[in-house]
């Protein structure tokens, strides 16, 4: 399975009207047919936004930081794949696919060891057919040249 690192993004709202950018990863066919990923694991930073409810240009550069951390640490072995990102209304969700949201805590806690504590919360959820990513893709109808 070659991991690839096409991207598109999209604009969608959230249940209270706010603009959300969504960003999602292409060309995941064969991972999401190994049945290998049956964990979904949304990392959550809820955050203090712009009058637009997105993140400050200095929130934004560390999110970016923390992302690059983040998507290095955990596709290296292909432990999960991070496949979409979604910013707006005061928060920044990573959704990955995981082998096991286990050792993904573990890595977690590795790939975030160099930054201050930051204010992120986890979810997990079994999704073995990866229903949310197969959702959040339809966007790719809309997406932004």
């Amino acid at each position: 399975m070659k991991l690839t690192n096409e991207w598109f993004t999209a604009l969608s709202q959230d249940d209270s009207g706010k603009m959300i950018t969504v960003s999602g990863r292409d060309e995941l066919t064969e991972f999401i047919q190994s049945g290998k990923f049956k964990e979904r694991i949304e990392v959550t930073w809820a955050y203090q936004g712009d009058n637009n409810d997105m993140p400050t240009e200095e929130t934004a550069a560390l999110m970016e930081k923390v992302e690059e951390a983040l998507q290095k640490v955990m596709e290296k072995d292909k432990l999960a794949i991070l496949t979409s990102v979604y910013t707006g209304g005061g928060e920044k969700i990573w959704v990955f696919y995981a082998r096991t949201s286990r050792v993904f805590g573990e890595y977690l806690n590795k790939a975030l060891d160099s930054f201050e504590l930051l204010p992120i919360s986890i979810y997990v959820e079994i999704d073995p057919d990866w229903e949310e990513y197969l959702d959040m893709y339809e966007m790719k109808n809309w997406a932004i040249e």
